[in-house]
Order: C-alpha cells, then structure tokens, then sequence
C-alpha cells in the first residue's frame, strides 16, 4: 500500500512557483508530480515511433512511465537549482561491435534512463563486452539561459561513457558505473538545434569496474543464476542540462557537529577566483542560522538546540549556499542536512555503534534494487519510494543497500523517510583484481564517498562483501576512515563466509549466518553485527519470476510458516542474541530478485508475503529493548534444582531422563526415588558460554542435557560441538517462567512435546514446531530439587 508523500522542503515549494511561470505543459506536469522539482527547460524528442517491451512481470508503475518524460523529478536534491532541462524521453539507438566508431545511422530508438537490457528501455536484449550503445538525441538550450554556462550531467552510466556535441567530444571519457559525472558544454553549442552522442561500453563481469550483482546473461526469465542477477548497460540515471554562472558550487560537503550545535559545511567550487560562500540554515520560513567563509574551506554554521534528526524523527533543515562576490550573489544553490552523530560507544559495558550517542538496535533488510522492468532503474520517483517506506511500514530502521548504489533520490527519501542507511561499494568480479582494476574501485569508491557524504540516513559504508574481489582490506578501509570520519566503516562484511579475509579493523565485526541468527560477538575493538540472515522462501502463485526456478534457503510451506519463522528469528535477535552483544542485523531481502524467492514482498511489488502488523511489532519491540534497561534472566549455579512444565494441564509434569534421552514426566511426594533423581539437574555455567547454562545430571554426574538432531539427550562428551549443544541461554518466560534456547542455534527452544524434549523453531517444518502452545511449551519454572 503506498503512502502519502510527505510535505516538500520550502526550496521544493520555490522551485514550483518558478514552474509556474514556465510554459503551460511543464506547468501541467508541475501539477501531476507530487513530490517533483520539475525542468524549466523545453526540449525536443526524437519521432514518437517507439514502442516499450513487454515486461516479464508488472509492476503497479510499469504503465505509469512517460514515454518523452519519464522520471521528470529533479535528480540532485542537496544541490539544486530553479532551472534545468530533463534529457530522460526517447534517444536514437544503435549497437555496434566494441571497437567501431559511431555509427552511421541508428536504427533504433531506446527510452533513456532505462537500461538496454530492461522492457521499459524498449530494446531488452543481451548486452555483452562484445557491445558498443549508441545514444543520439537533439535539443536546443532554453533562451533565458544566454549568457550562462550549460552544464550536461549524467546521474549515472555503466560503464565507459564518451559524450560528443555537434560532433566534438566533451571532455573525457568516463570510467565508472555507480558515480554521476558532467561536462560543461557551452564552448560546443551552435546557438540552435544541438546533436548530442553518448557511447557507453559495458564489459560487466568480464571487465575491471565494480559490477555488484550484475552478470551478462539471458534478459527473459531463465532458469539459474542464483544470486546474480541481469546485467545493466548504459545510462541508468536521469540526463539533464543545466545552466550555471561561470563561477560555480558543484558540492556541498556538511557535516553536523552536535557537540558544539553547528553545521559544517564545505562549499566545492569550480571557476572560482576570489569569491567566498555564504551557507544560510533554515527551518521553514526561520532562518536558523548563517556564516560566510572561503570556498573550499569549512564554513561553521550555528544551530541552537538542534532538533536531531532520527529514524522515528527523520528532521531536516533546509540549507542555501550562495557564491559571493563582493556583496553580489552569482550563484545559489539549495540542499537541506539533519543534525545527528554517529560512533561506537561502550554501552552497559558492551561495544555498541551510536545514533546521537545512544545505542538502538539497527534492524534492516538487505536491498539489492532491482526491478523486473527497469531491471537497475526504478520505473518512477514513487516506485523508488516504495521499497523504503515497505521498511517502514514493516517496522524496519535500517536498510543495507546492496553492492548497488542507487540515484540521489533514493537517498533523498532515505533521508525524509527516516531509515539509517548501510551502503556497500559495489564489488568487482570476484576474482583477485589486478592493479588497474583496484585503482579504477578505489578511485570510483571515492567519488561516490563524495556524492553522497552528506546524506544523513548513510550511517556506514561497507568497502567489501564475503571476498568477493577482496584486496588490502585493512588499508581499505583505514583510508574510508580517514576520508569519512564521521561514519562507521565495515572493512568486509561476511568475515566469516566464502574465504573472505577479514580485515581485522574497521568499526563493527560483522557476520553471514543462513538462516541464523548465529552467535556473533562483539570484540575488543569492534561492534557486533549480522550482515546478513534470514533467506526464508516463499512462492507466490502468479508472481514468480521464472515459475519454478525460484530458490531460497529455507522454504516456507505456506504464510503462516513464514510468519511463526521470521518472527521467531526477530524475538530470537530481542531475547538472545542483542543481550549477548549483537547490535545489528540485516535480513534477506525485501523483496524477491528474479530467481531469488526469499523476499519479503514478491519481485514485482504486487504482493507483501508476511502480515505485516505482526512483522511491525516484532521489529519494534526489538528496537523497544534495546533502549531499555532490562534485568538480565539468571539461573542460580552450581545447585540443584528441577525444571517444572507450565503449560495448562501439563503443570505437575517434570523434564526427566529416561534410557540416556530427555522426556517429561509426572513427579510428585510419592514418586520414587530414582524418578526424583532423574528429575534433578545441576546448574552449572554454559560449558560453551560461561553466560549462559548447562544442565548435569543428578544421578550421572558428568552427563549433561543436550540437543543432537534437534532430539535431547544425558550424555557425556568432550570438545567445542558437544559444549555447545550443552549450553542453553536463559530467555524471560511467561509468568515468571524461563525459556532455553540453544547457544550455537539461538533461534531454537527446548521444548516438551508428546512427553519428548525437543528443540523447536518458531515456523518450523517438524512436528515439534506445531505452534500451538509453542510459548507455552518452551517455558519453564525452576523449581526446588526433587532430589537435593
């Protein structure tokens, strides 16, 4: 269900008072685009003889697309300005071999920014490094620009872009997939009908750049591909002109400083010679606060009593920088920050990452950002909007984008919508890279670092994933550090998965456990985080990709297992593992990607597979607890004590051992001897985890209960397997009762079920996880000794 779009900045509001006075078309489209910062711009579009493909799923904006205007919002929200001319519509189209020239004609026409491999770009075919894309469209620059500089900005193309003007080429050529780009392109224009010409080639895989997920593949639905996904060639992001003076702001770096209530702000430049730069907050119509210093330089803007920005309170300040000279303005731009820090801090004695110095546990999903109709490129402005606001209607906080980096407006909406953002570089190819492939990443990585730095949803960059392509960890992520200080930095995500190699340093130790949640723990040094888990599948009829191929890690038989699992794995996080020093964690995924079936909505967005009220609460009681001070469950050591059923009807029932295996039984004053001691159990600490807690056996000192094959046993045994399922972690029950879930499978419960002690999951496929009574049966009271 989409939400309503939240109320627009004041700069949003000027731009459309400007709109207004522009012409009666563009201030129609004003009109439609709800949260749009519209173009001021005509342009002309090639003939309207285009057709789009048919897509392999729809999704509810797949027939949304302008054809001649397709995502007509302004690309670049921290920096804006009130006049621009849209590109995005129908460009001329042609592939040729890798290493031919331009070609002389162009046979076909493609709808840009929408990817040659995508049924809404209109050609949907196999792109390989064998390829060259062609681009070819006119336009002619607005009359009221005259005497301006026209700058052509590209938000994104993958991968080698070179761009011509009335057959001279702007500037270099552009290596890099995930970065935007410009070329000022005053000197090239003739005053009339402008020719512009876009080359892009694309090796994917087969090349040096970053490519996440993308793999040179069929572009109709197929059987395969596992975790890689369609590749993606060609421009991807909105085309705009733009004019500028001559001197010019092309960033704004800010960083808030919350120890001292101000805003930092780094105004970058181009053409400047001598002019300084005025930063103005704002809240509204109330200017908060103001400084002037050198372009260049950190410019310290006062913010009294900042209302900090956090994911239950996603504030921003609207900010304007103006370039000076003298007391004349020749350039503004607009923006908008929020006010927060982030850091890691020992908290209750625990190494924990902060938000504004507190310690809230980051519950989040990982999103890989594909579209089974734009394949890298969101069909519109709401449909980017929607993946985000899912989270949050899941009761989500954080969202780990996924080896992908997406258009600024996704993090516009991160940024207004509230959800801490973890953004991965994208990977190479998961071969070690030569050298020139690592200086193209490093060099990429800290573009994009650029880019996007003062974004305040972006808590933490992930400079690797599970090894792929992994090289100098360490040095890494030393120099993101540096580079960003005011982030958490993940040197390599899945230290424990695939051969990666851990770096060793960075800001949190983070994990990969299918389906999990695992046991990790913070160190020394480092938070403790799960990258990721979860994987749980689940087909829907009539909303499958390739129906049949789709795979996940564990599949659900039906809703309602998804449900009882997932659930189980959120409380298994708030009542175990988060106590034992977790702090994060991300599960897989949003939503289904082509063949991958373990989305939490299906892969065209049609159909949100878990009850999404019961997934809300799950995830904010977790994110409720780890704000509280809760009094950790114990269990008195080294005594004797019984462990008394409590479920109704059940309650004079005791756990026993019985021929070496675990049962319950009814024990009372007048049961034997032998009964009563097979009911008394030593509580002595976890053999695995000193937090935690073993159980030996009264009569058979040195035999402990423990889980083998989900059944549970008295046994005596030795080495880290044994201990492990020895040791059970202490959870708050119902009535006062305690709960002990296994300590190498956090997610699991001993559980008394048709007399038998098993250990059962929460949406499990066995009998034992029948979910009636299933608190019930996992809860019990720790009781005098039938046997002192």
């Amino acid at each position: 269900m989409r939400s309503t779009t939240p109320a627009p900045h004041p700069w949003a509001r000027w731009l459309r008072q400007r709109a207004r006075r522009l012409t009666t078309v563009l201030a129609t489209l004003a009109l439609v685009c709800t949260a749009a910062l519209t173009a001021t711009g005509t342009v002309q579009a090639a003939p309207a003889a285009w057709t789009p493909k048919p897509s392999p799923m729809t999704t509810p904006w797949t027939n949304q697309v302008s054809v001649d205007n397709p995502l007509p919002e302004y690309p670049r929200p921290q920096l804006t300005r009130p006049d621009w001319a849209n590109l995005n519509g129908i460009w001329d189209f042609a592939v040729t071999s890798a290493d031919a020239g331009q070609p002389a004609s162009f046979s076909e026409q493609i709808r840009v920014p929408f990817v040659a491999e995508s049924a809404l770009s209109g050609i949907q075919r196999r792109i390989t490094q064998n390829d060259k894309l062609w681009y070819k469209r006119t336009f002619t620059v607005p009359a009221g620009w005259n005497g301006r500089r026209v700058q052509l900005n590209f938000g994104a193309s993958d991968w080698r872009t070179t761009v011509w003007v009335n057959g001279s080429q702007a500037g270099g050529t552009h290596s890099g997939g995930y970065d935007s780009f410009s070329y000022d392109i005053t000197s090239l224009l003739n005053g009339g009908t402008n020719t512009v010409v876009v080359s892009v080639w694309d090796p994917s895989q087969t090349g040096i750049g970053a490519v996440g997920k993308q793999r040179i593949s069929d572009v109709t639905p197929h059987p395969g591909g596992g975790i890689f996904y369609t590749a993606a060639s060609g421009i991807w992001q909105t085309v705009w002109l733009e004019p500028t003076a001559a001197a010019h702001i092309t960033r704004l770096d800010m960083v808030p400083d919350l120890t001292n209530s101000t805003l930092k702000v780094t105004v970058r430049g181009d053409g400047v010679s001598g002019q300084s730069a005025r930063v103005t907050v704002s809240s509204g119509s109330t200017t908060v606060g103001s400084a002037t210093g050198a372009v260049g330089g950190t410019i310290t803007v006062p913010i009294p009593n900042p209302r900090l920005w956090t994911p239950e309170d996603p504030f921003l300040y609207d900010v304007k920088a103006e370039l000076l000279s003298g007391s004349t303005v020749v350039d503004s731009v607009g923006g908008y920050s929020g006010m927060r820090s982030v850091g890691v801090a020992r908290v209750d004695g625990v190494l924990r990452p902060v938000l504004n110095g507190k310690f809230v546990f980051q519950t989040g999903t990982l999103d890989q950002g594909y579209w089974p109709d734009g394949i890298y490129t969101a069909p519109t402005d709401d449909a980017l909007k929607y993946d985000l606001q899912k989270h949050k209607d899941l009761g989500f906080n954080m969202v780990r984008k996924h080896i992908k980096v997406e258009p600024q407006r996704w993090f516009y909406w991160a940024d207004r919508l509230g959800l801490l953002v973890w953004q991965d570089m994208p990977a190479m190819d998961t071969r070690t890279p030569d050298s020139a492939a690592r200086t193209q990443w490093e060099a990429e990585y800290d573009r994009i670092i650029d880019q996007h730095r003062s974004s305040p949803s972006l808590v933490m960059w992930v400079d690797q994933n599970e090894g792929w392509g992994q090289y100098d960890q360490a040095r890494i992520a030393d120099h993101v550090k540096a580079y960003d200080p005011s982030r958490l930095v993940n040197n390599m995500s899945g230290i424990n998965c695939c051969g990666a190699v851990d770096g060793g340093n960075g800001d949190v130790l983070d994990h990969h456990v299918y389906v999990g949640p695992g046991t990790t723990v913070p160190s020394a040094t480092r938070a403790a985080v799960l990258g990721e888990y979860g994987g749980l599948g689940f087909k829907v009829t009539g909303h499958e990709w390739y129906p049949g191929g789709g795979f996940s890690y564990e599949d659900q038989a039906d809703q309602a297992h998804l449900d009882n699992r997932f659930v189980g794995l959120l409380d298994a996080l708030r009542e175990v593992r988060m106590p034992a020093g977790l702090s994060a964690s991300v599960y897989t995924e949003i939503t289904d990607v082509e063949n991958e079936a373990n989305g939490l909505l299906t892969y065209d967005r049609q159909v949100v597979k878990v009850d999404a009220a019961r997934v809300q609460a799950a995830n904010r009681a977790l994110i409720d607890a780890s704000r509280a001070t809760t009094t950790p469950v114990t269990l008195p050591t080294n005594q004797y004590k019984s462990l008394r059923v409590t479920t109704s009807g059940h309650t004079n029932r005791y756990l026993r051992h019985r021929d070496g295996a675990a049962y319950t039984d009814v024990v009372d004053a007048n049961s034997a001897a032998l009964l009563k001691s097979d009911a008394t159990w030593r509580i002595v600490p976890g053999l695995a985890n000193s937090a935690c807690y073993s159980f030996e056996s009264r009569n058979y000192p040195g035999q402990y209960l423990r889980h083998r094959d989900y059944r549970v046993y008295k046994e005596s045994g030795s080495g880290a397997v044994f201990q492990a399922d020895a040791t059970f972690c202490a959870v708050r029950g119902t009535n006062g009762g305690v709960r002990l879930s296994a300590s190498n499978f956090p997610e699991q419960y001993l559980r008394h079920y048709n007399a038998e002690l098993w250990l059962a999951t929460p949406g499990g496929s066995h009998t034992w996880d029948n979910p009636a009574s299933f608190t019930e049966d996992t809860t019990w009271a720790v009781e005098a000794p039938w046997a002192p």
